[in-house]
């Protein structure tokens, strides 16, 4: 197996990760890498060796195992100095991880769920009408990311967490600059401060107006027990939940739009009924990972993983949209655009929402939201097409989430 003479450099602005993924996949599962600023780190790309490393029990979270970090060596405005440092489930380990996870998990059960379907297909359905106006305003042509894609995760998060409207539109903006990597330093910095000091404000109205919401549930968990959930990661709790709860699920809808608008025997198959939307949401998680490499996490000694070895303290990458077209685990048609594609029953279908202890907690509810939304739009506008060349389209810049900027669309024919 070919081994990597140099790091591969991840710029801030890498966009479509796919091909170079292929050519890391080539080398091995395993990928030294160069993050913005010049720091090192490693990426895992292989399906099984990534699988085996998101469970593995000498790889932790907390970025106090971080050595460039407690080192002083990383700088303030590091544009991926967030996803460290965040007071939250994404960066606890062990006991604190369950604890925290246990207070938002309560959002997410199967039958509050599945309680929200009746909403969130009354929520499709305005959110279409608004499309098609949209459309008719432009001579036919709509962003569809911009206007159906962007919305609906954002509504069912804010309506979960309690955010008043004033301030989701903003949240939306300022969390887009937290995830992407090509930030400037002092951006990178107000922005941080402009999100917490929001998510500061949309706490302390729930503080004062308590709603049947997650965040008067962990408010209300701190004010019981003050040792339960500090303010810090209250707001980090809330940052995570409003980043993760909207930024993924836009990517999914979006991507899995453009893939059927590409493969629209794909589509056909749906159309008639050999194949479901649930099979569509699947089977894009796979082929084309609402989010590309997800930082971080740190082995607490020195590993050795498929044959690479990872020092101590190293930030190291899930590569979810490597694993997705991973060869060794989906098949040499790993780049083929599958509906009905089996899963293996030896293994999980893909890793795009995590593996683990710290598999995404929203999952369900982020399936549930793209299946209702595809069905729903296909639906109503079953002609429904690119209206630019697939590569026209611009991809969002950085290397953590993985969709285009926009998506241009004609409703009809």
């Amino acid at each position: 197996m070919e081994t990597p003479s140099v790091p591969h450099r991840l710029y801030p602005a890498t966009g479509c990760p796919h091909a170079d993924n292929a050519r890391l996949l080539a080398r091995g599962a395993v990928a030294p890498v160069v993050l913005p600023g010049g720091v090192e780190g490693m990426a895992v790309l292989g399906h099984e060796t990534l699988r085996d490393f998101l469970q593995h029990p000498e790889v932790a979270k907390n970025a106090r195992h971080f050595t460039e970090l407690t080192e002083g060596r990383i700088p303030v405005g590091w544009p991926l100095l967030t996803f460290a440092t965040v007071r939250g489930m994404t960066t606890a380990d062990g006991a604190d991880h369950r604890r925290l996870r246990g207070l938002a998990g309560r959002a997410f059960t199967p039958r509050r769920v599945e309680q929200l379907r009746s909403w969130i297909q009354e929520l499709t359905a305005s959110l279409l009408d608004a499309l098609e106006r949209a459309a008719a305003e432009g001579d036919g042509v709509a962003d569809l990311r911009r206007h159906f894609a962007l919305p609906l995760p954002m509504e069912v998060i804010c309506e979960l967490l309690g955010v008043d409207a004033e301030f989701r539109h903003r949240l939306h903006h300022l969390s887009s600059q937290v995830v992407t990597t090509d930030i400037a330093p002092a951006e990178a910095v107000a922005a941080n401060r402009e999100l917490a000091a929001v998510l500061a404000a949309v706490a302390a109205a729930r503080a004062e107006r308590p709603g049947d919401d997650l965040t008067s549930a962990l408010i209300a968990a701190r004010d019981e027990d003050g040792d339960r959930l500090g303010q810090e990661e209250l707001i980090g709790t809330l940052l995570l939940m409003i980043i993760a709860g909207h930024e993924t699920t836009l990517n999914l809808i979006t991507n899995a739009v453009r893939a059927l608008c590409g493969h629209r025997d794909q589509l056909d198959l749906v159309r008639k009924g050999e194949a479901s939307w649930a099979d569509v949401v699947e089977e894009t998680l796979r082929w084309d990972a609402p989010v590309s490499f997800f930082p971080f996490r740190y082995p607490v000694r020195d590993l050795t993983v498929d044959g690479t070895t990872i020092p101590a303290g190293t930030p190291v990458l899930a590569g979810y949209s490597a694993a997705g077209r991973d060869p060794a685990a989906h098949g040499p048609d790993a780049d083929r655009f599958d509906v009905t594609r089996p899963a293996r029953p030896d293994a999980v279908r893909h890793l795009s929402l995590g593996h683990g202890a710290h598999y995404c907690l929203g999952a369900p509810l982020a399936r549930l939201e793209a299946t209702v939304a595809l069905e729903r739009l296909f639906d109503r506008f079953p002609a429904l097409d690119l209206a630019v060349p697939e590569d026209g389209l611009a991809p969002l810049s950085g290397f953590v989430g993985n969709s285009v900027q926009a998506l241009p669309v004609r409703l009809r024919t």
